[in-house]
């Protein structure tokens, strides 16, 4: 029963039901974009190049026939589905972490490691990555000196 309760807890954690829900919705906006492909983008392209539809240009070698159309149709759809992601998703949440101050982490100055030569901070006194014993190094004598909190 164990297992049981285990699978439970994994299935009802928030990231995978907003996983779920992300491909429910992203197959449904890819119903949505491939329609808006076969009937208004490649007949606008069909009007100016004079093809109707690309899902039917296909050519034969030897008895296989390669459908390029299907393939110009599908390369058509995921770089609409990229463009609309990046332009309606990606930018406003990168638009709006920076408004809000996030995604630029305060620099915190790093040495290198004298045993394992990996970037810890200055002022550490054991390396995070070999667990080695460092001197910390000592604040520069222009720096301000702050209170300890009360």
């Amino acid at each position: 029963m164990k297992w049981i309760d285990e699978f439970r807890a994994f299935i009802l954690r928030g990231n995978v039901v907003d996983l779920a829900v992300a491909v429910v919705i992203g197959a449904a906006f890819s119903g949505i974009i491939n329609s808006l492909v076969a009937n208004l983008i490649t007949p606008l392209i069909a009007a100016i190049g004079g093809q109707p539809d690309f899902s039917n240009l296909t050519f034969t070698i030897n008895g296989s026939v390669f459908r390029y159309g299907a393939f110009l149709n599908s390369l058509i759809s995921f770089l609409i589905i990229a463009a609309v992601i990046f332009f309606l998703v990606v930018k406003p949440i990168n638009a709006l972490m920076a408004r809000m101050g996030r995604g630029a982490e305060a620099k915190i100055p790093s040495r290198e490691c004298p045993y394992c030569k990996s970037a810890i901070p200055v002022t550490a006194t054991k390396c995070a990555y070999c667990a080695s014993e460092v001197e910390p190094v000592p604040p520069p004598p222009d720096a301000p000196v702050s209170e300890p909190a009360r």
